[in-house]
C-alpha cells in the first residue's frame, strides 16, 4: 500500500512538472518545421524585426527579374547585400536566362521565390504571383506605408477579379529629363533649370541643339517616341471595356502632332533614315543632347558605364509636359516585388520584402537612385547619396512635378504596343499625316485584338 502511495505521488508530481514544462515552452520560439512560421514583422516593415526565419538556417532564395531595368549592381546593392549583411545565411541568388527567353519560359523551367518588375499580364496569365493578402495579414504588415500612386496601381490590375494583392511596389520609376551638358556647351546652348519646360519650349531648344558638325549627327530632343510621349496625359492604348484601340481621341491626336514636329526638326532623320533614337545614343554615342526617359532606365545603366570608365558630363531636369499639364510630369511606373505561388519558401520571401520595403530598406535603394515606394519624406533628401554616378548632378529636379499613376495596362497591351512603334515610323520616314497614321494603327490593332481573343482569351 505504502508503495502504491508513493507511485501515485511520484506520477502526480511528474504530471505537474511535464505540465508546468509544457507552459514554458510554449514562451519559447518553435522549432524550425523548414516550412515558414510565423515570422510576424512589426508594423513599420520590420526594419529591428528578429526574422527568426530567416536567422535559423541557410536558405537559398531565387529571384528573377522581368520587364524592368535593374542591372546586376542594382541587385547586389539594393537586395542581395543587405539582405546577406542582415542574415549572412540567406543568399538572394539571381537568375539571369538569355536576353531572348520569355518570362513564360523562365516561369516553367524555373521555381523563383521573389518576381521583381513591372506587374505583366503576361506573368499574371501564367498564375506565377501568389495572392498576398494573407502573408500581409500573417505578418503584420502596415499597407499603409505604401504610397498610393504605386500600391492603387497594383490593386487595380485585379479590380474586380477576385481583388488579388499580387505584388508591393519596390520603387516609384519616375519620368526626367536628362542632358548632355557637353553639347550644349559646343552649342552655346543655356542648359535647362529646374523649371519645367512645356513641349513647345522643349522642341524649340531640341532644334537649337539639332545639327551635324565635324561628321557627327547630333540629335535635339529624344522623348521615347509615341509611347513617351503619351505617358505625359497618361492615355490606354485600347479600351478597357472593349478592348478595341483608344487611338482616336483628342489628346491621342495632340500627341501625334507633338511627335510629328519632332521628326519634322530639320536634321533629325538622318539621309540613311534614322529616326529611333535610343538610350545607347545617349549613354555610349553621346549625341543626343535631350533625353526624356524613367529614371530606372539611365541611372543604373549610366553607373555600369561609369564603371567600365566611361564617363560624360551629363545632368537632370524636370520632364517637360503640355502647357495645361505643367505641374504634372509622365505617369510613374510601377516597379513591384512579387512572390512566385510556387515558392516552397513563401514566408521567407515574404520577410525578405518586409525588409527591402522597411524604413532601412527604402533608404538604401533611395541612396543608390530609385524612388522609394514608401511614405517617408525624409528619403528623398537622401537620394542618389551613394551612387558615384549621380554625384554633382541636379537630383532635387527629380521631384520637380507630381507623377502621374500609371494607366491601366490591357492584358493585350503588350502585344499590341508595336503598332504604336510602327506609327512612329510612318510619321518619321514613310510620310504619312497624323490622321491616316492613327487610322492605320487603330486597324492594325483591332485586327490583332480578334487574333489575341482566340490565342489569349478574352480578359
Amino acid at each position: 500500500m505504502k508503495r502504491m502511495k508513493r507511485t501515485g505521488t511520484i506520477f502526480i508530481v511528474l504530471l505537474i512538472l511535464a505540465i508546468v514544462a509544457a507552459c514554458n515552452g510554449g514562451n519559447k520560439a518553435p522549432a524550425d518545421s523548414g516550412s515558414g512560421g510565423d515570422g510576424s514583422a512589426q508594423a513599420d516593415g520590420a526594419s529591428s524585426g528578429d526574422f527568426k526565419k530567416l536567422g535559423e538556417k541557410p536558405l537559398t532564395l531565387k529571384f528573377y527579374s522581368t520587364g524592368a531595368t535593374f542591372t546586376d549592381v542594382e541587385f547586389e546593392v539594393m537586395i542581395a547585400g543587405p539582405i546577406r549583411a542582415k542574415y549572412p545565411n540567406v543568399t538572394i541568388e539571381r537568375i539571369t536566362p538569355a536576353a531572348t527567353t520569355t518570362p513564360e519560359e523562365v516561369l516553367s523551367t524555373h521555381v523563383p521565390d521573389i518576381i521583381f518588375g513591372s506587374v505583366q499580364q503576361r506573368v499574371i496569365r501564367t498564375g506565377a504571383y501568389q495572392d498576398l493578402r494573407e502573408l500581409i495579414k500573417k505578418h503584420n504588415f502596415d499597407e499603409s506605408r505604401l504610397k498610393p500612386i504605386g500600391y492603387n496601381y497594383i490593386k487595380e490590375i485585379t479590380k474586380g477579379k477576385g481583388d488579388a494583392v499580387l505584388a508591393l511596389p519596390f520603387n516609384i520609376n519616375q519620368h526626367v529629363m536628362y542632358y548632355n551638358k557637353d553639347i550644349f556647351d559646343k552649342f552655346g546652348v543655356p542648359y535647362p533649370t529646374e523649371k519645367q519646360l512645356t513641349w513647345d519650349e522643349a522642341v524649340e531648344l531640341g532644334t537649337k541643339l539639332t545639327r551635324t558638325e565635324n561628321g557627327v549627327h547630333y540629335i535635339g530632343l529624344v522623348v521615347d517616341n509615341l509611347t513617351g510621349l503619351a505617358k505625359s496625359l497618361r492615355l490606354p492604348y485600347l479600351d478597357r471595356q472593349t478592348g478595341q484601340a483608344a487611338l482616336d481621341t483628342p489628346d491621342w491626336l495632340r500627341v501625334f502632332e507633338l511627335q510629328k514636329r519632332i521628326f519634322e526638326i530639320p536634321g533629325y532623320i538622318t539621309p540613311e533614315g534614322t529616326w529611333n533614337w535610343t538610350r545607347d545614343h545617349f549613354m555610349k554615342d553621346q549625341n543626343i543632347a535631350i533625353r526624356v526617359s524613367w529614371l530606372a532606365n539611365m541611372v543604373g545603366p549610366l553607373e555600369e558605364l561609369r564603371q567600365q570608365g566611361v564617363e560624360f558630363n551629363w545632368d537632370i531636369a524636370p520632364a517637360p509636359n503640355f502647357s495645361d499639364q505643367l505641374g504634372k510630369t509622365r505617369e510613374a511606373q510601377i516597379h513591384a516585388i512579387a512572390i512566385n505561388s510556387q515558392s516552397q519558401h513563401k514566408d521567407e520571401a515574404f520577410q525578405v520584402i518586409a525588409e527591402i520595403l522597411s524604413d532601412e530598406g527604402q533608404r538604401i535603394i533611395a541612396k543608390n537612385g530609385r524612388v522609394p515606394a514608401i511614405i517617408n519624406p525624409e528619403l528623398e533628401k537622401d537620394y542618389g547619396a551613394d551612387i558615384p554616378v549621380l554625384q554633382g548632378k541636379t537630383v532635387q529636379n527629380v521631384f520637380v512635378g507630381e507623377p502621374l499613376q500609371e494607366h491601366y495596362i490591357h492584358p493585350y497591351e503588350s502585344e499590341i504596343s508595336k503598332r504604336l512603334l510602327e506609327a512612329a515610323e510612318d510619321l518619321a520616314v514613310k510620310g504619312l499625316d497624323v490622321n491616316s497614321a492613327i487610322r492605320k494603327a487603330t486597324e492594325a490593332i483591332n485586327k490583332d485584338v480578334e487574333t489575341l481573343k482566340t490565342t489569349i482569351g478574352q480578359y
